[in-house]
């Protein structure tokens, strides 16, 4: 059982890095007392890649709240900066780094994680777009106890949310994220009444979501139509769905599966109607939006025109 009396402050830190975290800490600084910040170093960042500090720096400034930036937390330096701040819980969301036992063993109440799927589905690095690429139905939020295997830690409370047939992983990250702190409100509400109980996982129904590449984004036209319209989706914004077009770089940025039968080689392209139908290995694949390199991205009837394509042409 977890559970902290009413009446008695709980003094907690907070880990995280990017955009998705920052609902999460803000949500913790409202319930608790937050007595410190752990986030990345400044990274470059946007098109001029000026070094810049993370979004949960920012916020954690706004917060007024002391924040640390280690370039490790396996330091004795930073466990003892973070020591130093005696937090009964840490919290951890979207942090980036593996978490030493050292680190874990600091809260007097519990290390927790704010983990953007429902477990023990998808543990891992990318698990909201592993939710779009899989197919699934809906996906959401667990808040974990953390522990020293990737994600396997007993679950404290879920939070669920459907996924409709235009969420791209990006817009399911904004709602993701929102979901996160409400998870956190609920499971820290809950702990300071009646407790939570930790729930072991299911080791066997365990599925993995890696640390995606830019590699990963490279379109395999043999597959079907449906899985490569979900890796459209779920690889916007990054690593973005992308093909080669003689010798160029496309990506794909938006697409809806076909209603024809493909009866030409995967890859293969029909211009219609001011949209491209390509051959999969699986019926049709309508692209709507691509982007040429080094060119802004534009609607198929555009990129058509503008280079010269025609039917028959043929992605790689």
């Amino acid at each position: 059982m977890l559970v902290w009396p009413a009446d008695r402050p709980l003094r907690s830190v907070f880990m995280g890095t990017p955009a998705f975290a920052v609902p999460s800490l803000r949500a913790l600084a409202s319930a608790t007392t937050l007595v410190g910040v752990v986030s990345q170093p400044d990274r470059p960042r946007g098109r001029g890649l000026d070094s810049q500090p993370s979004p949960v720096s920012v916020a954690a400034a706004e917060l007024g709240v002391p924040l640390v930036r280690p370039t490790s937390v396996r330091t004795p330096d930073t466990l003892a900066a973070i020591a130093a701040w005696v937090p009964d819980l840490l919290v951890v969301a979207a942090y980036g780094k593996i978490l030493p036992r050292a680190l874990l063993a600091l809260p007097t109440l519990a290390a927790v994680n704010v983990h953007a799927s429902l477990l023990p589905r998808h543990r891992g690095a990318a698990p909201i777009a592993a939710a779009i690429l899989a197919g699934d139905a809906e996906t959401g939020v667990t808040i974990m106890l953390m522990s020293e295997g990737l994600d396997e830690g007993d679950m404290l409370l879920k939070r669920t949310r459907a996924i409709g047939p235009s969420d791209t992983t990006e817009s399911l990250t904004h709602a993701l994220a929102d979901l996160g702190a409400v998870a956190l409100s609920d499971a820290l509400a809950q702990v300071r009444g009646s407790g939570l109980v930790p729930e072991p996982q299911n080791a066997s129904a365990a599925t993995y979501a890696p640390r995606l590449t830019k590699d990963d984004g490279r379109i395999d036209w043999t597959r079907d139509a449906a899985s490569i319209e979900r890796t459209v989706r779920a690889f916007t914004p990054w690593p973005s769905a992308f093909t080669i077009l003689g010798g160029r770089t496309v990506k794909i940025l938006a697409a809806r599966v076909g209603d024809d039968r493909a009866t030409v080689p995967p890859g293969t392209i029909t211009v219609r109607d001011g949209a491209l139908e390509v051959a999969t290995g699986g019926g049709t694949l309508v692209v709507t939006t691509l982007q040429a390199e080094g060119k802004k991205a534009m609607p198929a009837a555009a990129f058509a025109a503008g280079a010269r394509l025609a039917t028959n042409g043929r992605f790689a």
